[in-house]
Parts: C-alpha cells; structure tokens; sequence
C-alpha cells in the first residue's frame, strides 16, 4: 500500500492509497515522438481553438450575462455548455503545470474572473437555473446536468490547486463554495436524488482530496450508493441510461450511456479507495472486465448505439453504427487508471494504450484543430468536408469538424492530452513502472525518500525498442518494471550495466521486473516484437464474422479507399489471410483480392461475383490517421477472401 499524502502530486488522480502511487506532471515530462506532437498542437493550437468557439458560441458571455441579469433572453448553448468552459480551464491549469506562460496564465485569469462573477452569495454557480425566468435550482437532475456542470469545475479548481497551489484567480474558492452548498443540499437529509450525467462523484472526490476535506468525499459516497436505487424519473431509453437500474456494488457489466457509465464507474472507484470499501472495488473490477471481453471495440471504444449513445447487448458492436463516442474513451482511460493505481495489473494499461491510440488520438487532426465527435470502424460512403466556420451536430459529421452543437469532446480530448504525462509511469516503496512509452524523463522519490531520475529513449509505436537510462539511483536495490503488452509474445528484456556486464530478464505480457542495485548510466532495453498481425473477431459478434482486422503494436489499422487501385471501393476489398501483411517503406501493406459486386434483382440466394484479377498489395494506415488525406470509405475489419 502506497500512501500518497506525503507527495504532493500534480495529476488528475491522487488516491490517498493503493497499490501505486501516480506520478505528476512535474516528475514525468514527455519529451519528444507521438504524443509529443500531440501535446505540442494542443498547446499551440487546440486550446486557442476551443477558446475561440467558447466566445463564438456565447458560452463564456453566459456567465457575463448571468452575473448582469440579462440571462434569461439572451443565454446561448445546450443546457451543459457550462461544462466546456470548465474543461477548458482545466486543460489550461494542465498546460500552465507543464510550463508557465505568461499570455496562457492571463487568458485563465481572465475567464475565471467571469466565472466568479456569476456565482451566487451562497455558492450556487450555473447559467441555465436558478434565476427570474429560468426553471428552479435543482428541478431537472435527470436532463438539466446541474451537478455535472459543478463536476467538471471542480476539476478544474483540482487542476488548478496542484500545479498552482498559491494562486490566487480565486477558481479554488469559487469551486470549494459551490461543493459546499452540493454537501448541503444533497447530504443525508437533503435531497436524496443523483445527477442525471454521472461526473459530480469522481469530481467531488478529486477535490476533497485537493483540500483535504472528507465531506466532498462523504457526499461523492452518497451519490454512488443512491445510484441505481430509481431516484430519476423514467425515459424512453429505460433506467440503464442514467445507470439508474441497479445499484453499482450489484452490477457485473457497464450498460446505458457510455460516457455516464464509466464517470460513474470512475466516481465510484475513488469512493471505494477513499472509504476502503474492497468489495465495491471488487464490483467494479468485475464490471471492467466483462465490459472488456463483451462490449468495448478492437480500437478500445465503447458505446455501440448512435440513439442513446449507449453500450449494446453483449457483443453487439457493429461496425459501420460504432458510436464510440471519444468522451467515452476518455471516460474509459480514467476508470482503467483507478483500477491501474488501486490495484495494479497490465490488463488496465494494455486497454489505456488502446483507447489512447485508437480513440482519443482520432479524435483531433494532426493540427489538432479538427475533431471526430463519434469514431465508426466503416464508412461507407465519402463524406464531404465540414464547413470550418459552422458547428455540425455532434455525429453527422464524416469527416473532422471544427466544432459541434454538444462540443464535449474537444475541450475534454484537451484536458486528457496537457495531463497525459500523468499517465506514463506510477511508482511504489519499491520502484518504478512504465506503463506507457514515450520518450520521456522521470524523476521522482521512493520509500525513505530515495531520488530517482530516468530517461526513456523511443521511436514507439514505429519502432518496438524501449531503452531506459538510468540518471540517478539510491543505494541498494528496487526494481524497474516496464510493461510487456498482452500481444507482444517473444519480447525481451536486457540490462546493460554501466560497467560493461550485460543480463537478459523474463519479459512475457504483464511487466518485465528489473530488481537491481543500479547505477549511473545502466541501460534496459525492452525490445518488443511490431510485426504486423491479423486479428479475428470473437464468432459471436455476428457484425463483423468471417472479416480480419490488422494490428501492429498498439495500433489498429484500417483500409481506406483512396489507397485502392482504379476507384476501387472498401466494399471491393477482401483480405487474403494466408499471405500476411507485412511492413514495407515503412507502411503496413496487405495483399487483397477486388470483386465486382453487380446489383442482382434480389439481394439474397445470389452467387458471389468472381474475384478481378491477381491479388493486389495495398497500403493499410493507423486508424488513428484515416481521413487525414480528404473524403474517402474506409473499414476495420475486412472480409476474408474465399
């Protein structure tokens, strides 16, 4: 057990217990490859964008409006829109920790100070309630997001309160006010309801423990265990939408919207380590896995219906209507990181991993001025590009859009990313763990407050190998663990020792653990195997059988049309599975045979056209890059050729 009080954090999540214990963004920084990039144009362009569309939009002017009293006639955005200017200060305050700058810090102050102005005498802070005019306090939890809204500024406050703790904008006041009159309203004795859209639980949590204050965590605790008891009115969609059908401790598999169920799943996660409830966590961690093997996509998604934004029945994960919301996939790296830090295991990294490169990496362009809303394995048709200069509705959109009438997921792919480093390595009395691979620096304290400091050399994901240097080492021994993906079979480990001696250690899926007296300049080199391979389909989801899907590393890749000879279409495309795909030029290629499928008067009992043609070798892309050459179709999982 790995107690965290001592260490002052700077991460989105700080248990005060647990098998780990994260590491801040001040202690790990990423320093150059893929997510470098990444986090270079979500600084450099993302959050300006997001800022800019927040004015556009009138959501930043609400609070303006709120706090004159001309709300009523003149407020702007959908009942939540609140909530994005929240998510945006908090990828501020993210950035900000990374690295201070002066025009950044003054863009936070100036928007916390409008924020402030609309917050009521006894703490009360919304834009859609409360006033002459508007529908009472409270009178909506099921739709109205009120308490949701509060969620996500009180994790921005969090944000705030660890990489600045001696600031003074007053964001932390405004928060710790406004959690106050939740505690208040909502304790026992109070309204004994929940928030419709899970959030506030997790968020309470993470800023009780900023502040040290065990109501917010009591309260958080209230909320989860009133779940699922019926408190919100019916819907068409039935109680599982709101995760209202069965109590938490009670369910053995996430169901209903998926960006709700994995807050809450994430809420109540931090309430069971908070409160040392181990068979609520036990509960959970049963949830995460039969959601893992029933209901989440290859690419790491989840949330299978378009209607209500919801997970399937089990197995029921079709490609060409994926929703896989990125909210969701956000949703679903922070569940798997509690369960990480409480409990450790590599099955929760491997799925962080997955959602990271094939989810939330999607999401954005390369520009990071663009956004995917929802993330679909089959695009049948070419979608035209969206206007820069208009908001699109949140999933019409088949290519990138500036922006979207619900714009959660762009201030909220903005936050994941300025915290990401928080994400890469944890450590224990013992040592270190590398869950993610970047390169980076490390520098950090075990138990006896023992300083370590490390560098992490990788091309990762283009290349397997993962050298790790060692810049400064305690006396005596501890162990450096790094994680060996659950596909990588035939990796290996090797220590070369400064002094010239070299060992190779067991690296098989899970962590290869090296325990050792290090010094100065020792070196392990963690090689894992990148080959492209083909993936089959469990047979009983019935939406993609008899098709293969190609993955290399963590990557998933798919097939796009405009890589097809002659205006061939996906649907022409069938993979011919005994001649594997393999690397070229740096590409992933895989040989494929194109057939003709003409229209029959009836679709049904019709021979199969024959194959044109002698196998063609065609290029694959990451999926997380498709559409970045215009309109094109595009597909996961292919046919396998007869």
């Amino acid at each position: 057990m790995t107690d965290a009080s001592t260490h002052p954090i700077s991460a989105p999540t700080v248990p005060s217990a647990g098998r780990l214990r994260p590491l801040g963004i001040d202690e790990v920084a990423i320093t150059g490859g893929f997510w470098h990039e990444r986090q270079r144009a979500n600084r450099g362009a993302t959050l300006a964008h997001v800022e800019r569309w927040l004015e556009r939009e009138g959501w930043i002017r609400n609070f303006d409006l709120a706090a004159s009293g001309g709300i009523v006639e003149q407020r702007r955005g959908r009942e939540f829109a609140d909530s994005e200017v929240y998510k945006y200060l908090e990828a501020v305050a993210w950035e900000l920790g990374r690295a201070p700058d002066d025009e950044l810090e003054a863009r936070l102050r100036r928007i916390v100070a409008r924020v402030a102005a609309a917050q009521e005498p006894d703490g009360y802070l919304n834009t859609n309630f409360g006033r002459a005019g508007q529908a009472p306090r409270w009178s909506d939890l099921a739709w109205g997001h009120e308490l949701y809204c509060l969620g996500h500024l009180f994790q921005a406050a969090a944000a705030r309160h660890r990489t600045a703790p001696d600031a003074d904008d007053g964001l932390v006041g405004v928060a710790a006010r406004a959690a106050d009159l939740v505690c208040e309203v909502f304790g026992e004795g109070g309204i004994a309801s929940v928030c419709g859209h899970a959030e506030i639980e997790t968020a309470l949590v993470e800023l009780g423990r900023a502040l040290g204050e065990p109501r917010y965590v009591e309260q958080a605790r209230l909320f989860v265990e009133r779940r699922g008891t019926g408190t919100l009115p019916a819907i068409e969609f039935g109680p599982a939408y709101f995760q209202d059908d069965v109590p938490v401790r009670e369910s053995t598999v996430m169901r209903g919207h998926a960006v709700r169920a994995n807050y809450l799943a994430s809420g109540a996660a931090d309430v069971a380590v908070e409160t040392g409830d181990a068979p609520l966590l036990d509960a959970l961690v049963t949830q995460w896995r039969t959601t893992v093997a029933r209901r989440t996509y290859i690419t790491g998604g989840q949330g299978a219906h378009h209607q209500d934004e919801a997970f399937g029945a089990d197995f029921e994960l079709p490609s060409d209507r994926a929703y896989s919301e990125t909210c969701a996939g956000i949703a679903s790296v922070q569940f798997s990181w509690r369960l990480l830090l409480a409990r450790g295991g590599a099955e929760y990294a491997d799925l962080i991993e997955r959602t990271l490169y094939n989810v939330v990496a999607t999401s954005p362009s390369d520009e990071g001025t663009v956004f995917y809303y929802a993330n679909t394995l089959h695009q049948r048709t070419p979608g035209a590009p969206a206007d820069p200069d208009a908001a699109v509705p949140r999933a019409e959109s088949s290519l990138r859009a500036p922006w979207f009438s619900v714009a959660c997921c762009p201030p909220n792919v903005a936050r994941t990313l300025a915290s990401l480093a928080a994400y890469v390595a944890t450590a224990d009395d013992d040592g270190v763990q590398l869950h993610q691979f970047a390169p980076s620096t490390v520098r950090t304290s075990l138990g006896g407050g023992r300083s370590v400091a490390l560098a992490v050399d990788t091309e990762y994901p283009r290349a397997g190998e993962v050298s790790v240097t060692i810049g400064e080492s305690p006396g005596g021994e501890w162990a450096l663990s790094l994680r060996v993906p659950a596909w990588a079979e035939g990796a290996r480990c090797v220590v070369e020792a400064a002094d010239g001696s070299r060992e190779e250690v067991p690296a098989t899926p899970g962590y290869a653990v090296v325990r050792r007296e290090f010094a100065s300049g020792d070196r392990v080199v963690l090689s894992l195997p990148m080959a492209p391979r083909v993936t089959r389909p469990d047979p009983r989801i019935d939406a993609v059988r008899g098709t293969i899907a190609v993955e290399r590393g963590p990557e998933v890749y798919a097939l796009e049309s405009v890589d097809l000879p002659g205006g061939a279409d996906v649907a022409d495309a069938e993979l011919v599975a005994d001649e594997p795909p393999r690397e070229a030029d740096g590409r992933v290629v895989a040989m494929l045979r194109l057939r003709e499928h003409p229209d029959a008067a009836w679709p049904f009992g019709t021979a199969q056209a024959p194959a044109s043609g002698a196998p063609v070798e065609v290029p694959l892309v990451p999926y997380h890059s498709w559409a970045q050459r215009g309109p094109s179709t595009m597909r996961v999982w292919i046919p396998e050729a007869g």
